[in-house]
Parts: C-alpha cells; sequence; structure tokens
C-alpha cells in the first residue's frame, strides 16, 4: 500500500497557530479537543495516526507519567476511539524515555491496555531517529506500532529494522543551503566575538579532547567539603585544565576582559567534537540553556520546542524554519506557519515524516 493514496479524514488540534498551519496545507479545519468528541461522530478510517504531548514522559518536564492528567489522559483518548471504531492500524509517537521509564512499567500498562481490546504490537517498543534514513538529525522517538487483529492478538508484530543508517553516515551539509539567506537568520556581532573567543581558546589550550563541560567561572575555584562529588569534580577537572595552561588562559582572559560581556551560559563551554576537527567553524553550535556546545556536523541535535536553533558557523547563521522543515522530512511545498517562532516550534513538536513513512509501510505488510 503506498502512503500516497491515503486521505485525512479527521484531525483535532487545540493551537490556534498550529491549527492555521494545518488547514492551510492539508484543507482540514482540526479545530476541536478530542476531549470533548464524540466518538460516534469520528468518521470511519483505516489508520489513527496518534501523537499525544510528551511532556508527561520527556526527562526535561516533571515527571508526572499517569499521574499527569492533562497530558497522559489522552492516550486512554485514543483507546476510547478504538473500542468503538476497532480501527485496523495504529501508529504511536513519543520520547524515547516513554520505553524505560518506572521499569518498563508505563510500557506494559500501553501494552495491556491494547492486548485488552484485541490488538498485536511488537514486544517492544521499536526506536526510530531521522538519522536511520540519512535525515541528517539525531531525534530518536519510540515508534508504536498495533494492528486489530483479534484472532491474533498474542502474536508478536514483527518489524524489520535490520538496514538504518548509523550517525556518521550522515552530513549535515546535505539539507543545509549554500546560498545566502534572510538577514534574520545570521548571528549578530555578540554572538560572533563570543565564538570567537572559544574558538581561540580551543586553538590555543595543550588538550584537544575535553570530555567534561569548561566553566571559566571554576579555574581558580576551590572546591569545599559541602559540595556534591560532581561539583568538586568539575572544579578540580576545570582547575587542572588551567593550571596547565595558565600563561595562555592568563591572556586570553585579559583580552576578553575576563568574559565580563558574557552572560553566566556564555561563560561555559562544551565539546563534543573530540579530535576530529580544530575549529569551530567545522562544527555545528548551540546556544543552550546551560552552555554553549560544539557539536560533529555529521547531524544536527534534536529539534526542540524550546529556542536552542542550531547554529552553522560555516555559514555564520542559524538553521532557517525551511531547512528546519527539512530535517522533519517535509516536503518542498509544504508552508510553514509565517511566524518564525511559532514555525519552529511546530516543526519542533513534529513528527519526522520519513520515519514515520517507514513505520507505516512496515505496518501495512503485516
Amino acid at each position: 500500500m503506498s502512503l500516497l493514496w491515503w486521505t485525512c479524514v479527521f484531525a483535532s488540534e487545540i493551537d490556534e497557530y498550529a491549527i492555521d498551519t494545518y488547514k492551510k496545507n492539508y484543507w482540514i479545519d482540526s479545530n476541536m479537543d478530542i476531549k470533548d468528541v464524540k466518538v460516534e461522530e469520528i468518521p470511519q478510517h483505516d489508520v489513527l495516526c496518534a501523537w499525544f504531548p510528551c511532556q508527561a514522559f520527556s526527562k526535561a518536564w516533571k515527571r508526572l507519567w499517569f499521574q499527569d492528567e492533562t497530558k497522559w489522559t489522552l492516550f486512554f483518548e485514543i483507546e476510547r476511539i478504538l473500542k468503538k471504531h476497532h480501527t485496523k492500524y495504529i501508529i504511536l509517537e513519543n520520547v524515547r524515555n516513554l520505553v524505560s521509564h518506572d521499569n518498563w512499567n508505563t510500557w506494559n500498562t500501553i501494552y495491556s491496555h491494547l492486548k485488552n481490546i484485541w490488538y498485536r504490537l511488537t514486544p517492544t517498543p521499536i526506536i526510530l531517529s531521522p538519522h536511520n534514513f540519512w535525515i541528517p538529525q539525531l531525534r530518536e522517538r519510540v515508534v508504536i506500532l498495533w494492528i486489530y487483529d483479534p484472532k491474533n492478538k498474542d502474536k508478536d508484530l514483527i518489524v524489520d529494522v535490520s538496514n538504518l543508517k548509523n550517525k556518521d553516515d550522515n552530513d549535515i551539509y546535505t539539507i543545509v543551503s549554500k546560498e545566502k539567506v534572510e538577514d534574520k537568520y545570521y548571528i549578530t556581532e555578540k554572538e560572533k566575538y563570543i565564538l570567537n573567543a572559544w574558538d581561540e581558546f580551543y586553538k590555543n589550550i595543550k588538550e584537544k579532547v575535553i570530555w567534561f563541560p569548561i566553566r571559566f567561572d571554576y579555574f581558580k575555584k576551590k572546591s569545599n567539603e559541602s559540595m556534591p562529588l560532581r561539583k568538586k569534580e568539575f572544579i578540580k577537572r576545570n582547575n587542572d585544565l588551567y593550571k596547565n595552561n595558565k600563561e595562555f588562559i592568563d591572556k586570553w582572559s585579559k583580552k576578553y576582559k575576563s568574559l565580563k560581556d558574557f552572560t553566566p551560559t556564555q561563560r561555559k563551554f562544551e565539546w563534543q567534537a573530540w579530535t576530529s576537527i580544530s575549529s569551530l567553524w567545522e562544527w555545528l553550535i548551540q546556544f543552550r540553556p546551560s552552555w554553549i556546545r560544539v557539536k560533529k556536523p555529521t547531524c544536527f541535535p534534536a529539534l526542540v520546542a524550546l529556542v536552542q536553533t542550531p547554529i552553522i558557523w560555516r555559514y555564520g547563521r542559524r538553521l532557517t524554519v525551511n531547512e528546519a522543515a527539512k530535517l522533519q522530512s517535509f516536503s518542498n511545498d509544504f508552508i510553514p506557519n509565517k511566524n518564525d517562532q511559532q514555525a519552529y516550534k511546530q516543526l519542533w513538536n513534529a513528527v519526522n515524516v520519513d520515519v514515520i513513512k517507514f513505520a507505516a509501510e512496515q505496518l501495512f505488510q503485516q
């Protein structure tokens, strides 16, 4: 079965910006809260795709899990629909942390609920990421596939994931435009100043493999007994780095005014490049809430709803909205929301099209 021949008959969304984007691209009014919809009003359908909010599962949020009444209960809304319609094919996507939470009890609850209404599932969730399909984004997600099959509900659903690609098979420049983009995407002079300072730092220190976060404020800091062990270790490593490069670091610190013009976050630096490059210019950069991070240009980090848009230092700019859409395997004719902040948010929250296409084709072959 080709995915090209399926027609969407129903969608549910409560975010006004997402509703607008959905309507412009797919000509469906999704403006309805699924909790308020009677299952009898949902048209008959062959496939149900569901992506309930991941906040109840993600490590980045409070771990409310099953107790999260506003988010987790959406799973039971899915169950409510299935009990009525016995939808043949189900595709669910969520954060990877769903799998291992509470010693697998969360997964076991999902599994048992679906078995009880005659669905076949894979014995464990499938973990897929765009990088498995030559899309340069490291975004591991749980994909749960179900098929309504009362006679065989106790038989495992088997999915072939033997030919997936590795992270190092990818290259971010396969989706990054070499042409000039709109001025709004280019980094500021202040950001250039900060990144050039850290580039100079890395080029001149003796250590080329740095496997701990560098904190400028720890270079001369002393630990005390009341500190957690982890913090003591960070302080010691930064102390050792400073002592081993004291002459250069003192000159560097004076040149950049002891980083007084940097925010607390910009005074922290994480190098995830090992020895494969010698300059920030060759790498991918993020101004994260915690520190500046430098990563290998094989894959972009997982796109997230928070404002951490990756910087392609080679071109001195951030990832554009259109490039973000490519990272999620959206087609070239996709119309992003005209508000950039909302467009990024929607793409960050979206599922990757190629990942779901692969999962669906595996499911339809059963």
